[in-house]
């Protein structure tokens, strides 16, 4: 796990008794909206390990249903997340225990699906003072903790794109904390993770869309900046340059 600031370890201001089971299942669940390029409209979340005994009781489901609705950690609306998300929202919630493997005691699978039929299918994991790690995005392999402004890029695995990525990032002057990349196959989809010590911009986005081989990127920045410049839009709304862009390869 890599620590911001000694903050990381204290844990978020929050709404809820425990920050593992209230405001990391937050964050899993904003992380996995922001990966949704529309507004939801079913919400399908299994529980393992503690999350699956206690989920109730801690307000696990309401912070992770908060979270969906991008509501930050410490929104007073999260106890209420779940009558929000189904009357106002028109989502249909359903939880369940999950079943098989897990990576960790507090572990969460989400799985969104938009009117449009798009659907993002997140595993994540709550490890402690808020904290958290995606681990697996639509069945890839990975490693994301939200901590930082992130990039999510879904493309070819062809030689040289990652580096063609990169020489964009390099361009901006954009330092990278972290990276993982995974594929489905040889020559095959693959994605690649970025963690970024500075802001995601338009400017870098349209950069990046240019690249052929890049199908689509998303952005997950669920830091107190990305949170400010959201409270003007509706909950779930992104301001521009952080919702997804779909790209073709022509472009």
């Amino acid at each position: 796990m890599r620590f911001k600031d000694v903050f990381s370890i204290i844990g978020p201001a929050m709404v809820g008794p425990s920050s593992s089971h209230t405001a990391g299942a937050a964050r899993i669940g904003r992380s996995a909206r922001h990966l949704l390029a529309d507004a939801p409209v079913q919400a399908d979340i299994a529980f393992y390990g503690s999350f699956a005994a206690t989920y109730a009781g801690h307000g696990t489901d309401v912070a992770i249903i908060g979270g969906i609705l991008d509501f930050q950690t410490d929104d007073s609306r999260i106890p209420d997340a779940i009558r929000l998300a189904e009357e106002e929202r028109g989502i249909q919630v359903t939880f369940h225990e999950g079943k098989g493997l897990y990576p960790h005691p507090n572990t969460a699978r989400v799985k969104l699906v938009s009117a449009a039929g798009e659907s993002v299918e997140v595993l994540g994991t709550s490890i402690g003072g808020g904290n958290i790690e995606i681990v697996e995005i639509n069945g890839f392999r990975v490693k994301m903790t939200a901590i930082y402004p992130t990039l999510v890029l879904f493309h070819a695995d062809h030689p040289g794109v990652v580096a063609d990525i990169t020489g964009e990032l390099k361009e901006e002057h954009s330092n990278i904390g972290y990276m993982s990349v995974d594929r489905k196959s040889r020559s095959g989809d693959a994605l690649t993770v970025i963690e970024l010590d500075t802001e995601i911009t338009e400017v870098m986005l349209s950069h990046l869309r240019r690249i052929s081989a890049v199908q689509s990127i998303r952005v997950v920045d669920i830091t107190d900046k990305c949170t400010m410049a959201k409270k003007s839009q509706s909950p779930g709304e992104y301001p521009k340059g952080v919702e997804e862009d779909e790209v073709s390869p022509s472009e």
